[in-house]
């Protein structure tokens, strides 16, 4: 007999997360917001030196306004890409302990 306490049903409605990056502008998919428990506010950080983007739950009390454009022409100047020619596609991965869903910018791959 299987010792089945520790196996938790698998939800595939759910999906790998992931980020779009357009010269439009970011697209976060719903799985993101859906493995992080549906908050209901959140924060965009920016790790330049390693080319990382993460969403993080806060609190309503932190106000974060990022204007689409600046946050486009950053993240094409840290990667060095020209999105005016191509769009990325970055997975998340979840980091329960921080309540943030990070996205490796080095791991990102191009959209047809």
């Amino acid at each position: 007999m299987i010792d089945l306490s520790n196996f938790k049903t698998f939800d595939f409605s759910e999906g790998v997360p992931y980020i779009s990056i357009t010269s439009n502008g970011i697209t976060f998919n719903k799985s993101v917001i859906m493995k992080m428990k549906y908050p209901t506010y959140v924060k965009l950080l920016i790790n330049e030196s390693d080319k990382q983007i993460a969403v993080q739950a806060c609190d309503e009390h932190l106000s974060v306004r990022w204007n689409a454009k600046d946050l486009i022409n950053t993240i094409a100047r840290i990667c060095d890409w020209d999105l005016s020619q191509l769009s990325y596609r970055v997975n998340g991965v979840l980091v329960p302990e921080m309540n943030l869903m990070l996205f490796d910018l080095n791991e990102a791959v191009t959209m047809v």
